[in-house]
C-alpha cells in the first residue's frame, strides 16, 4: 500500500509537472522577430578571469555581427594570471578600434569577481558608447551567433521587455556533457519555465547569465550592479530585480553556444556543487525539502517499478516513463539519444549528491569556489 500511495502520488507530480507547469519540457528555439527600421547603439561587457583558451572565439564572434547599428564591446580581464589579454587584442583584428580592454579594480567586500567586473566594464564605457540604449552581459565561453545580437535587439524593442535573455547552446561532447548537461538545463526549465518567466501577469523573473540584453535604463531603475553585488547566481537575481518594474523574456538559443568544456563528471560536480545551496538560500529546510522532492518525483518511481509488485509496479512504471516523456524533447534538442531518457533518475541522484557537496562546502566556509575565489554567502 505505501508502495501504491508513493508511486501514485509522483505520477499525479509528473502529471502536473507535463499538463501544468507552464509546457516547461518544450526545447523548441523562437525566431526573432523582425528588426526595426533604426537599431539602436549596443554596448558590450565580456567579464573574463583566466579566458585566454576561449575568449578569443567570444572577442571574435561578438566584433563580427551582422548588426546595422552601433555596437561596442568592453573585456574586463578580471585579475587573469594568464594571457586573457592578449588573446582578446589579438581577435578583435581590425575591429580593434570598437574593443575597450580594461583590467578590473581590487575587488572590494561584498561584491561577487563577476557583478563587480561587470560594473568596471559599466564604468569604463567609451565615449562612443555613452548613448548605447542597450547592454549585452555575456560571458568570455560564448560564441555568439552572426545574427544574434540583431535578433535579441529585435525582439527586445518589438516585445517592449527590459531583458531578453537565451539559454545558449552547452556544449555537450564528453561523455560526462552527453550524461548530464541535457539534465542540467532540463532541471533549470523545470525551477524556472521560460513561459511563466516572459509572462508579465507572473512575478517569476529569471535569466541565463551567458547572454542577457538589458535595457540600460532598467538596469538603472533597479540600482545598477551595485543592488546585485552579493549575489552568487546573479543572472536570475538580475532577473528578478527586472521583472518587478517591466516585462522580461527568456528563451532557447539555437546557434549561440558555450564552449566551455566539462571534460569529466568532476568538472559538472565542482560547477553544480559552486551555487546549488545559494540557490536554496543556503536553508538547511530547502535543502531537506529539495532532497525530499527529489527522492519522490526522480527515485521513487524507478525503484517501485524495479523492486514492487502488483499495482504498485504499474504506478511506479508510470510515473518512470512519465519523466522519460518529459525529458525526450531536452534530448532531442541536444542531438543524444533517446535512451539516456530511463536514465533520468540516477541523473538526478548525481545533482542531489552535488548539492549536498555545496551545502557541505558552505558550512566549512569554502562555497562558491570559482578560480580560486569563495564567495558564497556574500549576498546573506
Amino acid at each position: 500500500m505505501i508502495a501504491t500511495a508513493l508511486g501514485a502520488l509522483a505520477l499525479l507530480v509528473w502529471a502536473y509537472l507535463l499538463l501544468l507547469h507552464g509546457g516547461f519540457w518544450r526545447t523548441r528555439p523562437e525566431p526573432a522577430p523582425a528588426a526595426p527600421a533604426a537599431l539602436p547603439p549596443v554596448a558590450a561587457i565580456v567579464p573574463a578571469r583566466d579566458e585566454a583558451e576561449l575568449v578569443g572565439f567570444a572577442v571574435a564572434s561578438l566584433l563580427q555581427q551582422n548588426y546595422a547599428g552601433r555596437l561596442s564591446l568592453v573585456l574586463v580581464d578580471d585579475h587573469s594570471s594568464d594571457a586573457t589579454q592578449a588573446v582578446a587584442r589579438a581577435a578583435a583584428g581590425t575591429a580593434a578600434d570598437r574593443l575597450t580592454l580594461i583590467a578590473a579594480k581590487p575587488l572590494p567586500a561584498g561584491w561577487t569577481g563577476k557583478l563587480w567586473a561587470v560594473q568596471n566594464g559599466l564604468d569604463a564605457l567609451p565615449d562612443a558608447a555613452s548613448d548605447a540604449r542597450w547592454l549585452l552581459l555575456s560571458d568570455a565561453d560564448i560564441e555568439h551567433d552572426p545574427d544574434n545580437v540583431a535578433g535579441l535587439v529585435a525582439r527586445a524593442e518589438r516585445g517592449g521587455y527590459d531583458l531578453v535573455s537565451l539559454m545558449v547552446r552547452l556544449r555537450c561532447e564528453s561523455w560526462a556533457e552527453r550524461a548530464l548537461v541535457p539534465a542540467f538545463v532540463f532541471f533549470f526549465m523545470m525551477l524556472y519555465p521560460f513561459a511563466w518567466v516572459s509572462d508579465p501577469k507572473r512575478r517569476l523573473g529569471a535569466a541565463a547569465g551567458g547572454c542577457m540584453l538589458v535595457r540600460r535604463a532598467a538596469l538603472e531603475r533597479v540600482g545598477g550592479m551595485a543592488a546585485l553585488r552579493g549575489a552568487l547566481i546573479d543572472d536570475c537575481a538580475l532577473g528578478q530585480a527586472l521583472k518587478r518594474n517591466g516585462p522580461i523574456w527568456l528563451g532557447l538559443a539555437d546557434k549561440t553556444r558555450s564552449l566551455r568544456i566539462y571534460g569529466g563528471f568532476r568538472d559538472i560536480w565542482q560547477m553544480v556543487a559552486r551555487s546549488a545551496y545559494a540557490q536554496l538560500r543556503y536553508s538547511p529546510l530547502m535543502l531537506l525539502g529539495c532532497i525530499l522532492g527529489m527522492a519522490l518525483v526522480y527515485l521513487a518511481p524507478p525503484l517501485i517499478a524495479l523492486f514492487a509488485a502488483g499495482q504498485a509496479r504499474w504506478v511506479g512504471l508510470a510515473g518512470w516513463a512519465a519523466m522519460s516523456l518529459a525529458f525526450l524533447p531536452t534530448l532531442r534538442y541536444y542531438r543524444r539519444s533517446p535512451g539516456w531518457a530511463p536514465a533520468l533518475p540516477l541523473i538526478a541522484l548525481f545533482y542531489v549528491a552535488a548539492t549536498l557537496r555545496s551545502a557541505f562546502d558552505q558550512a566549512r566556509g569554502r562555497g562558491g569556489s570559482w578560480k580560486g575565489r569563495m564567495q558564497a554567502g556574500l549576498e546573506s
